[in-house]
């Protein structure tokens, strides 16, 4: 993302797999490569740039007539360099509005809609987000708190539903029954709250702690709502 919080997106050049669509910089891990040594290698070789302080986003698994993709997405807004397409991609800088009408690749779609999250949560509700209880939660999945989703389409509205969790086990539960982030009451241990960042799919907003520790430990931002 730039100054101005465009993001930027490339197109995938002739002859590749969904040649002409567009997706969010990067590529595939090398064996035994760890996840922010892949990312900095990616985003060298194919933009020729050097990143720092990433943020994690979000991971994201979905199905191609060819198999499985697990997209571990990160938000990059600082680095060296200016992007460059280096495989002969075409780049395009889009705001947030404009992304929503680009022919992105289908696994990156729920992406666009987690790049609408700050860094540092102030409010429990916005025009992009709002933060309630797991029981909210799980009226609007259709039953009790940690049940199965019915499904995105029956929860996924015009805002992102995050959860406020008042513990790691809850803060499991509400994943598992749709929550799109969750918002952790109290602060964790060190431990506690990578092995909780490793166990979900969706940004965890920590307590207690600074922006880029959180993040270093696997947290996509702050909750600093007063609550």
């Amino acid at each position: 993302m730039d100054a101005a919080g465009q993001v930027l997106i490339a197109q995938r050049p002739p002859g590749k797999h969904l040649a002409g669509g567009w997706e969010f910089p990067g590529g595939k891990l090398e064996p035994g490569e760890e996840r922010l040594a892949g990312l900095a290698r990616e985003l060298r070789e194919e933009l020729g740039i050097t990143i720092r302080k990433p943020r994690p986003l979000i991971r994201v698994r979905h199905t191609y007539p060819y198999g499985d993709v697990l997209l571990d997405v990160w938000v990059i807004r600082h680095y060296s360099g200016e992007p460059r397409g280096l495989d002969g991609q075409a780049l395009r800088w889009c705001t947030q509005e404009e992304l929503a009408t680009v022919d992105l690749l289908p696994a990156d779609a729920p992406l666009v809609r987690a790049l609408r999250l700050p860094e540092r949560l102030t409010q429990v509700s916005s025009r992009d987000y709002t933060v309630g209880d797991a029981r909210s939660l799980g009226d609007r999945a259709g039953g009790e708190p940690g049940a199965e989703a019915p499904g995105a389409e029956a929860i996924n509205g015009p805002r992102l539903h995050g959860v406020f969790c008042a513990n790691t086990d809850a803060a499991v539960g509400a994943a598992k029954a749709g929550s799109e982030f969750l918002v952790m009451r109290h602060a964790l241990g060190d431990a506690e709250l990578v092995a909780l960042c490793d166990s979900v799919p969706v940004p965890v907003f920590a307590r207690g702690i600074a922006l880029q520790r959180a993040w270093a430990l696997g947290a996509s931002g702050l909750n600093e709502i007063c609550r």
